[in-house]
């Protein structure tokens, strides 16, 4: 994985302290035109991995991607699935057949439906969710995806129920069927490898917020530490500037002096802010930053 990882909440209108900020953001970010904007100043400083949700948005950049091979020949797509308003806003306006048959993949689409049509009668939860995870992946098709991650929604929902066995489940089918790492989102780091050691995924690729002042951090600073220090994993860290409640430069040398974490997550909005980010991470871990 990359050192720096380039979100998307700003494209989205999604801003944890200011309701205000995320308006404005949903605002300017209201075509994809604009969004390719800001992605390509992210490209050419040289952070290439886009860390996305599968917002029908989404399929425009991909589009685009696809659209330019060479001018895009090392951009990477972390898909983060699934976007929960998108099923919603499908079945309230397609009914529940026509939902399912909007986000079918068309590649063996006879074989997702016999394999849906019989999961359903079948109550067979391992088949549902691997037809609901290739619907996902729909929109990447030829596209580099060397992680898929499951979003934290679904993660913390299912730690709540206890189905621990979703895990491996959709472990096993993104290794099997698109050759990638499965990827974990979370706001509970130390319950989810827990789980995820007890399930069988080994070294697991675990995205959670970490920062220095605890912001949205289960169990506390002391916790996520505790783990870093007796847990084998790969962490990515998510809000490491707490939504704007610390420093940038205070936040990212936090970061850095935890070696375990491989990669931070963050947004932006123009590339002077992604410039400044990328300076941060070489000036305070500059054996790990991505080469500009």
């Amino acid at each position: 994985m990359d050192r720096l990882l380039f979100g998307d909440n700003q494209f989205f209108g999604v801003n944890h302290m200011s309701e205000e900020k995320a308006r404005a953001q949903l605002m300017q970010f209201r075509d994809v035109d604009a969004m390719m904007s800001v992605l390509d100043a992210a490209y050419d400083e040289g952070v290439t991995t886009f860390m996305c949700t599968t917002h029908d948005r989404v399929a425009e950049i991909c589009d685009r991607v696809r659209a330019n091979p060479s001018r895009y020949a090392d951009f990477t797509f972390f898909p983060c699935m699934p976007y929960a308003h998108k099923y919603a806003n499908a079945v309230t306006d397609e009914g529940v057949l026509g939902a399912v048959k909007k986000f079918l993949p068309q590649e063996g689409l006879l074989d997702a439906a016999m394999r849906g049509g019989m999961s359903l009668a079948k109550k067979d939860i391992e088949g549902v969710a691997t037809l609901l995870i290739d619907a996902e992946m729909k929109m990447f098709h030829g596209l580099r995806t060397p992680v898929i991650f499951l979003q934290n929604v679904v993660v913390d929902f299912l730690l709540g129920l206890g189905f621990d066995e979703a895990f491996r489940i959709f472990a096993d089918h993104v290794r099997k069927r698109y050759g990638a790492e499965p990827g974990y989102i979370t706001m509970n780091l130390p319950k989810l490898l827990d789980v995820l050691e007890r399930v069988g995924v080994d070294n697991p690729i675990v995205c959670a917020n970490i920062n220095k002042i605890g912001f949205r951090m289960c169990g506390g600073v002391e916790e996520y530490e505790r783990a870093f220090e007796t847990r084998r994993f790969r962490a990515i860290a998510m809000s490491v500037f707490a939504s704007g409640a610390i420093p940038p430069a205070e936040a990212i040398e936090w970061i850095c002096k935890y070696p375990q974490i491989e990669s931070i997550v963050f947004g932006a909005s123009s590339r002077r802010n992604i410039r400044s980010t990328r300076e941060l991470v070489d000036r305070y871990s500059p054996k790990m930053a991505h080469a500009a």
